[in-house]
Order: C-alpha cells, then sequence, then structure tokens
C-alpha cells in the first residue's frame, strides 16, 4: 500500500521473485511524492564527495539509465550527489514499468478495514469510487508514508511530539537559468524580505533543471495533520504561500525570475507525520555513529534534516566517508507477522527520521521489505535469517 518510491521498490523487487503483486494507493495516479509533489530531487541515493559511491542500487540502476539516456536527470555534486529529475517523465517510466512486469494496480484506494488476528494481518480492504477493493495476500508492506495501513491495523504507532513542517513545491518555468541567483543570496533576500511579503519560512532552496529554464522551488512551510478538513486546509494555506513566494522572486530577482509563471503546484508535500512503533527505534546517536547492524536493509549518508521550526530546520551534515543503516528491526511493527513498513513510515526518533526518510534510503527499505515477507513465507518476520536477509540486500548495505 503507497505506490511512491518505497512501494514501488517494494512491488517491483516482489514482482521480480516471482510475487503476485497488488499496488494500491490513496492517490489516483502512481508515484506517490516522488512524483506528485514535485520533489525534484533525488536524495540519499549516493554518499558524500569526494568519492560519491552509490549506497542504493536495485530501482535506481535502471531508471537512471533510462532517464539518462534521453536527459531527463542530472547529477549534481556538492557536500553529497543529489539527483535532479524530470517528474512528467519519470511518472511515465514507473507507470510503463509497473505495466510491463504484470503489477495489479488500483488507485484512488483507502484503506477502510483490515482482518488481523495474530499479528497476521489476512486481508485489507478499500474503498474507492467504484467501490470496495479486497485484497487478501500473504504479506504486506505499508509504503503509505503516514503508516495508514499499521494505525488501521490497530497496530501501534507513533506521532511527532512538535510539528514537522512540510512543503508546497512548485514548478517555475520562464526563468533565466545565467543570472540565478546563489544558494546563499537567496537565502539572505528570503530573510531580510521575510515581513514584506508575508513568508514564514525564512529561506529557501531553487533546483534548477540545467538547460531547461525551469526550477523546482522549495520555500515554504506547511502543516501535515492527519486530520481530513484541517489538512485540506493547510493544502490551501501551503498553495497561498507558493503565491507569495512567486511574488518575492519575481520583485526580488527580476533577471533569473521576472517573467516567472508557475507550471505546476505539488500535491502537500510530507515530511514526518505518523509512523510505526516498531521492534526497534532508530536513534539519532546510532545515525550519527554510522551503528551496523546485522539486519540492516538500508544505508545512507544524507544529513540530518529536521523540519521542526517554521522558519528554517536543522542541517547537520556528515564526514565524507560516513554511512548510517536502517534494520529490519526498525521496519517490523510491534506485534506483526506478516506486515512490513517501508519509508517515512518505520520507526526511529524524529531527528534519525528526517535523514532516513530521503528516496534512496526509502527504495532501499522497499527493496528489503520485499526480500523479508519472501523469506518469511508462512514462519512469519520472526524467523528470518539475518544472514539470509543479508545476501539478499547486500548491494544495498555493503557493496
Amino acid at each position: 500500500m503507497g505506490a511512491g518510491i518505497s512501494g514501488l521498490s517494494a512491488a517491483i523487487e516482489a514482482r521480480r521473485l516471482g510475487r503476485t503483486v497488488a499496488l494500491l494507493d490513496a492517490l489516483p495516479v502512481l508515484g506517490g511524492q516522488c512524483v506528485n509533489s514535485l520533489i525534484g530531487l533525488f536524495c540519499g541515493v549516493y554518499g558524500n564527495g569526494p568519492d560519491y559511491r552509490q549506497l542504493t542500487h536495485g530501482i535506481f540502476d535502471e531508471m537512471f539509465a533510462d532517464l539518462g539516456r534521453t536527459g531527463d536527470i542530472h547529477f549534481n555534486d556538492g557536500h553529497t550527489r543529489t539527483v535532479s529529475y524530470d517528474e512528467v517523465v519519470l511518472g511515465r517510466w514507473v507507470e510503463n514499468l509497473v505495466q510491463r512486469l504484470g503489477i495489479r494496480v488500483v488507485v484512488g484506494a483507502s484503506v477502510s478495514n483490515v482482518d488481523i488476528e495474530d499479528g497476521r494481518v489476512r486481508s485489507v480492504t478499500f474503498a474507492t469510487r467504484h467501490g470496495d477493493v479486497r485484497v487478501a495476500a500473504a504479506g504486506f508492506v505499508d509504503a503509505t508514508g503516514d503508516a495508514a495501513l499499521t494505525w488501521e491495523a490497530g497496530l501501534p504507532c507513533r506521532v511527532p511530539e512538535r510539528t514537522v513542517w512540510g512543503s508546497q513545491q512548485i514548478r517555475l518555468e520562464n526563468l533565466n537559468e545565467a543570472s540565478k541567483p546563489s544558494p546563499e543570496e537567496l537565502v539572505a533576500r528570503v530573510d531580510e524580505k521575510a515581513e514584506e511579503y508575508g513568508l514564514v519560512r525564512r529561506d529557501g532552496l531553487a533546483f534548477f533543471f540545467p538547460g531547461r529554464n525551469t526550477a523546482v522551488m522549495n520555500m515554504t512551510h506547511v502543516e501535515a495533520p492527519l486530520e481530513a478538513v484541517r489538512a485540506a486546509e493547510a493544502q490551501l494555506e501551503g498553495r497561498a504561500q507558493a503565491d507569495r513566494v512567486v511574488a518575492f522572486l519575481r520583485r526580488e530577482f527580476p533577471a533569473a525570475f521576472g517573467r516567472a509563471n508557475v507550471r505546476s503546484y505539488g500535491l502537500p508535500g510530507r515530511r514526518q507525520t505518523r509512523w510505526i512503533a516498531a521492534e526497534h527505534q532508530l536513534s539519532l546517536q546510532e545515525v550519527r555513529d554510522g551503528t551496523p547492524f546485522e539486519d540492516a536493509v538500508a544505508r545512507t549518508a544524507w544529513p540530518v534534516e529536521l523540519h521542526d521550526r517554521i522558519e528554517g530546520y536543522v542541517w547537520e551534515t556528515f564526514a565524507p566517508d560516513h554511512v548510517h543503516y536502517v534494520p529490519l528491526r526498525s521496519l517490523i511493527p510491534l506485534g506483526s507477522q506478516n506486515l512490513v513498513a517501508a519509508g517515512r513510515c518505520v520507526d526511529g526518533d524524529a531527528a534519525a527520521l528526517s535523514s532516513v526518510r530521503v528516496m534512496g534510503p526509502c527504495a532501499a527499505m522497499g527493496f528489503g521489505a520485499a526480500h523479508a515477507l519472501d523469506l518469511a513465507a508462512e514462519d512469519g518476520l520472526g524467523a528470518i535469517d539475518s544472514a539470509s536477509l543479508r545476501k539478499r540486500v547486500y548491494e544495498n548495505v555493503e557493496a
């Protein structure tokens, strides 16, 4: 459940293991936040410079090769390596791959009931505009981002002690890339002019796609409530914030943004909302120390990026050779026998999650979740041999 990068990775790998796979999402399209929230940047796939070692393979190897041939990705090397991408092209790439593999898809599907007995999920019923859909399976992956499947199953979950802010991303076009401000200049002007333009966030990022005179703007902070009316209100407020950002950019940086217009508003981008309570909660200290785990399924070198204050965020980077890990135990909800989480709803303290919720490790978690359920079979997740799992996820934790 969930067709963002973690759910897609899980579904694709499970299908390649010979499993029959159903992929469901509450949105009417596939791709989750990576396509529909206009994130525009793959983060956490690579390690820090100067080596920029690739830390997550799986879905990214094929994706980067295909999008590279058409010029629809671009690698950016700084402290770490990030990857800009065209979200429209990526969306079609995802749909074509899922269709080619024969994965069964149901979109616009929200969890309405979970049949669970002794920790084993037997089936899940989803409400859609076309009627209810019931899915019975040997194993389930909660890649909803909000731990919706785990929550509806009655298994324990956690929420932040304080607000973790999301973002309203927009893609601007008709820009003059040659005149773009430096990141330092942009942040300084935002900080200086925030009150004048009604900007709540006092920093911001512009992700230009080289040669296209377009950019994804990440310059807002928006609440991400789990209550329906408040969530809708937050979405409208996010778009109003984005409009104020555009007004600021046009006036303050006319050479680069004077003719800018909004090509698209993304769906609300959510960072941390609700997550599972697992057998092991990943800690900030384990992230800082690069603690190894026998049952590791994902790794990254992405900084601590905690958006817990409206005006800005914590940004704590790591050394060139640093890597930290996510264990399978942080993906298994307490009491679960055949339900594994993947993505931003796995268990960690807020600061630890802020580093492992980006798309590189999220895809690795989905890959690991598929292999964990394949190994568990009818014996339950507690019977998985760590050595057998490690052989399967080797390229994402050791290679």
